[in-house]
């Protein structure tokens, strides 16, 4: 029995995905954006339910994959799609391109099943960072009608941006620590302080800026270990 729970736990993670899809197409991107938030806690749990119980299995690591295309590949990406549609744009085909962050998604989850570099780390954008980013940056620009002449250009080019990061060979940190001192642990530490005052401040939009922050630091943290070798 016991070997169900964390795929239970990760078939959650993928109804959360969905559900933030529906409401993503009624361009409901707060509730959106919250069943993204939803799906990510059962994210987390899943893996460590699996460890915990010793029941990880090789069909759990393909159906968290699974999931997590749905709910951080494909949900955000039908914010976004959702989003762009709302613009009077005469190429009616630019909405859709939004979609190319789901197969760019999907092809990071594949990657990361097959690299073993990413145990401590990771190679590229995760994608429930990149989710979380996209859903808290058009939920804060829908709240505060904040918008310019060409923002849809702006926001596809910010997909095609996101796209590459998924997949691109930039190393940045996971929040796993060996010990809790603060040598080795400097950029973690730096990257968790810093993140309250900007929630703070700049409220649900703030956690967007967190993610953008967080990929900065990761490629400071790699231009400075290259520099020291």
């Amino acid at each position: 029995m016991k070997k169900h729970i964390p795929n239970t736990i990760t078939c959650c993670n993928l109804i959360s995905g969905c559900i933030a899809t529906y409401y993503a197409f009624l361009s409901d991107y707060q509730l959106a954006l919250l069943f993204i938030v939803v799906g990510a806690v059962f994210d987390f749990f899943d893996g460590m339910v699996a460890r915990l119980l010793h029941v990880s299995s090789p069909i759990g690591k393909e159906l968290d994959s699974l999931a997590d295309d749905i709910t951080f590949g494909f949900a955000p990406s039908a914010i976004i799609f959702s989003y762009l549609s709302s613009f009077h744009i005469h190429i009616i085909f630019i909405p859709f391109m939004a979609f190319v962050m789901a197969a760019f998604s999907a092809l990071r989850l594949a990657k990361f099943n097959l690299d073993e570099r990413q145990a401590l780390g990771f190679i590229g954008l995760p994608t429930p960072a990149n989710a979380l980013f996209w859903g808290s940056l058009i939920v804060g620009l829908d709240q505060s009608g904040y918008t310019f002449e060409g923002l849809e250009w702006v926001v596809l080019a910010g997909v095609f941006i996101s796209s590459y990061l998924l997949i691109a060979e930039i190393p940045m940190f996971a929040l796993k620590f060996k010990h809790w001192g603060w040598k080795g642990n400097e950029i973690k530490y730096v990257f968790i302080l810093s993140c309250v005052p900007i929630l703070l401040l700049l409220g649900i939009i703030g956690l967007a800026v967190i993610i953008a922050w967080y990929v900065i630091l990761s490629a400071a943290a790699n231009n400075l270990t290259k520099k020291s070798v």
